[in-house]
C-alpha cells in the first residue's frame, strides 16, 4: 500500500467517525429531537452518491468511510423515526 493510499485509508477513517459521538448520545438520550431530519436525508443521498463513485473508481477509501457513514446516518434516521418526541 502507498503513502497516498493510507493518507486515503486516514482521512475515510476520520470522516467516517464524526458520527459515531451523535449516534452514541442519541441512543443514550433516546433522543434525536434537535437533528433535522432533512440534514439526515441529504447525508444519506449524499454517502450513497458517494459510494457510486467509489465503486466507479474502485476506491477503497471512498467504499469505506462512505458504508460507514451510511451505516451511521441510517441509524440516526430510525432513531428519528422511532425515538419518542420530547
Amino acid at each position: 500500500m502507498s503513502w497516498i493510499d493510507m493518507v486515503g485509508y486516514l482521512g475515510s477513517f476520520l470522516s467516517a467517525i464524526t458520527f459515531f459521538p451523535q449516534v452514541y448520545k442519541s441512543w443514550k438520550a433516546k433522543s434525536v429531537g434537535d437533528l433535522s431530519i432533512w440534514m439526515i436525508l441529504i447525508v444519506i443521498t449524499s454517502t450513497i452518491i458517494w459510494l457510486v463513485y467509489g465503486f466507479a473508481k474502485n476506491s477503497g477509501p471512498v467504499i469505506a468511510a462512505n458504508i460507514v457513514v451510511l451505516t451511521l446516518a441510517l441509524v440516526l434516521f430510525y432513531f428519528k423515526l422511532t425515538f419518542p418526541k420530547k
